[in-house]
Order: C-alpha cells, then structure tokens, then sequence
C-alpha cells in the first residue's frame, strides 16, 4: 500500500523554514529542467541548475559558481552532437552589497562560444578518431569561449580570457573520460584530486586574469530527484520501480566559474547568484558591404529556486518569469509564493495554503545567497569530505559565519540553503520547507536529529559520483555505457 503524503513527513514535519532564518531571503536551487514552455522549445538556451558555494584557492578563497543548460542529452548521439550554442548569450550574475536585496546584478560573468571545424568534407562532424587530447587533429568540432566580467554599475567590461570546450564523452573516441580510459566501461567516478582527473578534463581547466579559473564542457547531469513522480500527481513517490532518478543517464553542459572573493568585494559578506541565457532579437540588416547585423541580446531564461516557476507560477506567467530580471519579483511574482497551490495539490493543512509570508521571504528574490565569510564547504565526492551531509544541517553539516549569528555563534548551513553545492538533496528539503511554518514564533526544529534520514522522493544520490576538485561535477557519461531507468 501507498503512504500518504503526510505519512511520510510525520516526525519531520517540523518548520524546515526555521533553518532559513540564518539566510532570509534564502533560495533552493534544482529544477526539473522544464520550467516554462517557451525554453523548452530551446535546450542550448535552457537553464537546468545553478550551483554557487565556497571553495578554497591558494592564498585565499573563491565563489565557485556554475550555470548548466541543455537538459536531457543522450550521451553519445550522432552525428551531430550536443553543444553550446554560438548565438546564445550565457551569463552567471552576482549581486553584492545593497544589489542583493534589491535582487540586482552587481557584476556579470559573460560566456560567448565560437565553433569551427577542421574538416567539412566529411559526415564525421565531432570525432575523426581517437581523441588523445583536447583539440587534436581528430576533434574535428571545436568550441573556444571568451569570458567578460561586467561591473553593471560602472558599465566597466573586463575580458578576463578564453577556453576551449573538449569533447563530449562519445565512448571509443574519448576512452579517457571512462574507466581504465577504455570506451566501453563506464565513465570514471569523481576523484579527490586535480591529478586524478581525467586528461580532457585537465586540459579543459583554464586560468584567466586576475585569479579567475573556468571550466565549460559537457558533464553528467548532477541533479537527481523523483521529479517524474511529482507531476504524475503522485505525491507519495511510490511505484514499483523506485528509486527512480529522472535525471538518471543524462548528461548536460555546465560553465564553471571560480572567483576570487576578493573580485567581489572581499569575504565579508553574502552575496546572490543566479543565471541567466539571452539571444539576439530578431532584427537583421545588410550593410553596404553585404554583412549581417543583428540586434541586442533579449534574455529567454534565469534560474533560482527550484519548483517555483515550474511548480508554483501560473502559466499565464511562466514566460514572463524566463524573461524577466529579480528586481521585479517582489511586485509581480509574490503572490505565487504566498499563495502557493502546490500545498493544496499535497494536501497540506489550510493555514500553509494561503498567507505564506515565508515562502514570499525566501523565493522573493530569486538569488542563491552564498555566506563567503565561512570556511571552504564539505564537498560530496569520491569519498565525500568528513561530516558532508545532502541534508546540509539536518545532517549537523554546519559552517561558522563571522558576518550573521546564524543559530547562534554563527553556526549557519553546510550546504543548502547556504549556496548549494553538488550533491546536496535539494528537492527533498524543499518538499519540507513546503510543508513548514516559519510564521509561529519561535519556530522549533523539533524533527532533530532524525531529519538526516529523511528521503522524501527516495532518491537518495546520484548516478555518479562528484569531483572534489574544479569543475566539482561529475564526469559525463559514456555514449556506449550508461543508464537509463
């Protein structure tokens, strides 16, 4: 027999909401990847997850921020493969200081790509062999990037540098992104070291000015959660096929982004983060010389929280949202939050369906806060760190903040809703965040310590194990070998 939904929250159904007031306004950070209906008609442009968290750097510390797009790639389709798109604007935004309340980006982190190929006589369009290292003679499709910091305040644009985007993992033409660099095992788990990366990877991880460091190529998709069970409307997650990771044997494109706090106004403080993807408006014109212009770059997605535009925000709005910037989400989008009609669907009590105050206080604005004065954060892994939780403090996963007093001598969260790292189990604290009250005061987080047990929708990690090192997520997967549940 099926367990009702509030069977599976009795004893946990404490006010998870209480554990924000260390970030208010705080955000969760996963999607099921088809959040409105326009982007899903775009997967290059389409955002799928944001991750933003502390990560140390020599001499210092960094903001690793990491924005992935085109969902669902079957790895090692052909012949013509999955990749970035050259007309797409890509961009991760940190807001710093009075920005962040406001919801405004304080400085922009642009990504552009540029394809070409070595060879266009042949049906061969990515792989012409082997493939020994990154932009060999036989990685016949080739993607370089630029990054541009721009400080939104000043107007100041700052070409930081440039990347090359290696292969996707195909299988017998990438042997070394599997196992014993051989095509046909699976791809290699995530590893604890810079030099136990695989080849393409290293050679993939680019210094730019000014400390920066960055990442962009295809990985596997990090994001693991029952979300085929959530709109089939069944809000038990039962079945007999659990667990089931609808994310499970896809691979996406991530852009990676390293730092420097120092960049951004220094360690003492808490910022927000969020991504956006943009394409020219549709406007061209020939010169006198026969050459295309196109017009400015209009934004077609963001993401933030997870289940909010996809799960809390009427369709008539769904769009509006892809299209629009935080700094309207007070005035347009609140009434999702504090009306939510997901409790009703879950039959929640009738006092969390209306009035909810505290979601509006952490879905209103849509920013991933990261607190960068803590130490570096507990990383999932291969093995994960020491005291690493997916449940971040339910887990007693904590850091210690020298800007708030958190819980008190600034004891905040490890993980979520304190950035959100590779790993953490986001959707099963939303569901609890959901389905608490953070309106009673004092709240009470009376399901400790039992919460660490916690598995909502029973997918309890992902498909494969996470880096500990840039670019954090784990290796994308074989074309010849990977699994689809």
């Amino acid at each position: 027999m099926r367990r009702r939904f509030g069977d599976l929250l009795r004893g946990v159904h404490a006010p998870l909401l209480a554990l924000l007031l260390a970030l208010a306004p705080s955000s969760l950070s996963a999607s099921s990847h088809m959040d409105a209906p326009l982007i899903v008609l775009d997967d290059a442009a389409n955002t799928t997850d944001v991750y933003a968290f502390v990560s140390p750097a020599p001499g210092g510390k960094y903001l690793t921020a990491a924005v992935a797009v085109y969902p669902f790639e079957e790895p090692g389709i052909g012949p013509n493969k999955h990749n970035f798109d050259d007309n797409v604007l890509y961009q991760i935004h940190v807001a710093t200081g009075g920005d962040l309340a406001e919801g405004s980006a304080t400085f922009s982190y642009q990504f552009r790509f540029t394809t070409n190929f070595k060879n266009t006589g042949t049906i061969l369009q990515s792989f012409l062999g082997v493939i020994n290292d990154v932009d060999d003679a036989n990685q016949n499709l080739t993607q370089t990037y630029a990054v541009t910091k721009v400080n939104n305040n000043t107007g100041t644009k700052t070409l930081l540098g440039s990347g090359i985007v290696p292969p996707n993992n195909q299988g017998l033409v990438t042997p070394k992104y599997n196992q014993m660099n051989n095509g046909e095992n699976p791809a290699r788990e995530g590893v604890a070291s810079a030099a136990a990366l695989d080849t393409y990877t290293q050679q993939s991880i680019f210094d730019l000015e000014n400390g920066y460091r960055v990442f962009c190529g295809q990985r596997d998709d990090g994001f693991y959660a029952d979300i085929h069970s959530l709109f089939d409307l069944d809000f038990t997650f039962g079945g007999p096929n659990k667990p089931f990771d609808s994310q499970g044997g896809f691979n996406l494109h991530n852009c990676v982004l390293q730092i420097p706090v120092d960049e951004i106004g220094g360690g003492q403080q808490i910022v927000g983060v969020y991504a956006t993807t943009s394409r020219r408006k549709v406007r061209v014109l020939r010169d006198k010389q026969g050459d295309q212009l196109s017009g400015p770059f209009v934004q077609v997605a963001r993401q933030g929280n997870p289940l909010f535009n996809e799960a809390l925000v009427a369709v008539v709005d769904k769009d509006v949202y892809s299209r629009s910037r935080p700094t309207v989400d007070n005035e347009v989008f609140r009434k999702y939050a504090e009306e939510p009609e997901l409790a009703a669907a879950l039959g929640l009590p009738a006092s969390l369906q209306t009035g909810r105050t505290d979601l509006a206080g952490i879905f209103i604005p849509d920013l991933i806060k990261v607190d960068l004065s803590t130490a570096p954060a507990r990383l999932a892994g291969n093995p994960s760190d020491p005291g690493f939780s997916r449940l971040s403090i339910f887990g007693n996963d904590v850091l210690i903040s020298s800007v708030q007093p958190g819980f008190g001598g600034g004891t905040i969260p490890g993980g979520w809703p304190n950035g959100r790292r590779f790993g953490d189990d986001v959707v099963d604290i939303a569901v609890l965040a959901l389905a608490s009250d953070l309106r009673t005061s004092p709240p009470a987080l009376a399901c400790a310590p039992h919460c660490a047990g916690v598995d909502i929708d029973r997918v309890p990690a992902n498909d494969i194990t996470y880096n500990k090192v840039m670019p954090y997520a784990a290796t994308p997967l074989n074309g010849r070998n990977h699994p689809h549940h």
